[in-house]
């Protein structure tokens, strides 16, 4: 059986294969050989809905999960009302939550596997799980009925409970899915994982998203980590770290007011003031995000002809914040060099 690289074209000496067929001499991301099969948390809205959409729209296969399968439903009459009549046939859906168990998870992706016989792509975009639904009555109970669950939150204000399950969820959540489905990968011996980070993870001294940067930074970590040990399987990862898209994202949460402590009073003022302002001006069109995802994933488009990245830094805001943490860290070490460099053995 012939090699295949990780989006499932076959592996030449220095060439590429055309839409047409034919190859050209190129070192860039090679064109799948095939229709590739998508496995997306997340799809009923936000940037899972659009990738899964346009997935289609490419001609690729999707299996497109989200907490609870009456929220795909979006999704599917809006597959079904395509010119694309095959589109509808290249779709299945699956009830998948983050706070699902391991064996849990992998019964709905040993379920999907079946479906076209292999995953290609992996992306793991879903945030929130359902289960913290539950923290938030819990929490409602606790704290009385005008409190309120959300993403963002001073961090000690958030409480314990709270940050345990954000972090079990959504960091552990697509570790889960992950293991669960790099086995099929490993055995094709191609695959690519599409993981979604945040500038967040990169600028943690704003206040109010302490939670959520945690959570990036974990699954920042946990994509570099699998792009170095998956590599000898021809598996590759791409972190996407997206700046503010007008999605359905951690800004469409309310402020977490489950545990105010009065002396954050005017920090907790002034961040919630930013926090409010930036629905509906976010600059990034998540349209124009989901393409460009599935055109590195494939090697076209704005990809055609460029080696793969394993990082997709999407919007300027974004860009702005890796740079500006990147130039704080090279000040500290020009700063304390003598430091960083005078603790080893004389």
């Amino acid at each position: 059986m012939a090699s295949t690289t990780a989006n499932g074209a076959p592996i030449t000496n220095g060439t590429t294969p055309t839409t047409n067929g034919t190859s050209t001499n190129t070192n860039g991301i090679p064109a799948p050989a095939h229709p590739l099969t998508w496995f997306i948390t997340g799809t009923s809205s936000g940037f899972g809905y659009r990738i899964a959409l346009y997935a289609l729209l490419r001609g690729d296969n999707v299996l497109a999960t989200a907490r609870s399968l009456p929220k795909l439903q979006k999704l599917v009459d809006e597959v079904a009302s395509l010119h694309d009549p095959t589109a509808k046939d290249r779709l299945r859906v699956f009830r998948l939550d983050l706070g699902d168990s391991a064996e849990v998870m992998k019964e709905v992706v040993d379920e999907a596997a079946k479906v076209w016989g292999r995953i290609d792509v992996l992306v793991n975009n879903a945030g929130m799980s359902s289960s913290l639904l539950y923290w938030k009555l819990v929490m409602l109970i606790q704290f009385s009925l005008n409190a309120g669950w959300g993403w963002p939150g001073l961090i000690e204000e958030a409480g314990l409970p709270t940050i345990q399950k954000i972090m079990d969820d959504n960091v552990m959540g697509p570790v889960k899915l992950t293991f669960a489905i790099t086995p099929y990968m490993r055995a094709q011996k191609s695959g690519t994982i599409v993981t979604f980070g945040s500038r967040s993870a990169w600028r943690a001294e704003l206040p109010g998203i302490g939670s959520y940067a945690m959570v990036k930074a974990a699954i920042h970590a946990f994509s570099e980590n699998l792009s170095v040990e998956l590599a000898p399987f021809n598996i590759r990862t791409l972190l996407v770290e997206p700046g503010s898209f007008r999605t359905e994202g951690i800004y469409s949460h309310g402020w977490n007011t489950n545990n105010e402590i009065p002396e954050y009073e005017p920090l907790r003022t002034k961040a919630r003031a930013i926090h409010a302002s930036i629905p509906g001006n976010e600059r990034g069109d998540p349209n124009k995000a989901a393409n460009a995802i599935i055109d590195v994933v494939r090697g076209e488009g704005v990809a055609k002809g460029r080696e793969w990245p394993n990082y997709l830094v999407l919007g300027s805001d974004a860009e702005l914040a890796i740079r500006n943490k990147c130039n704080v860290m090279f000040n500290v070490l020009d700063k304390w060099g003598d430091v960083t460099r005078g603790v080893s053995f004389d």
